[in-house]
């Protein structure tokens, strides 16, 4: 089964969201509609980057690392590579 970590952008924020999980789709659908937190802020939200990994454990890795950049510069590099 495939994990994936992922990253949103909303234009009404001008954010990127960073998060993993198994279900992107899903996942994106609760963000637009019935997720509480800091995505509940826009309902604009756009899946910008995907990343696959084969394993819960590591999705939660890199998406802790790319947190840990608190960088937009470097977000945005990562998603003009993909």
């Amino acid at each position: 089964m495939k994990y994936w970590v992922y990253i949103l952008y909303s234009g009404h924020l001008d954010k990127y969201y960073v998060g993993s999980t198994q279900d992107i789709e899903g996942r994106l659908q609760r963000h637009l509609t019935t997720h509480k937190g800091f995505t509940s802020h826009a309902k604009d939200w756009v899946l910008k980057y995907q990343e696959p990994f084969g394993t819960k454990s590591e999705a939660v890795k890199r998406e802790f690392q790319i947190k840990k950049w608190k960088s937009r510069a470097m977000i945005e590099r990562l998603i003009g590579q993909s």
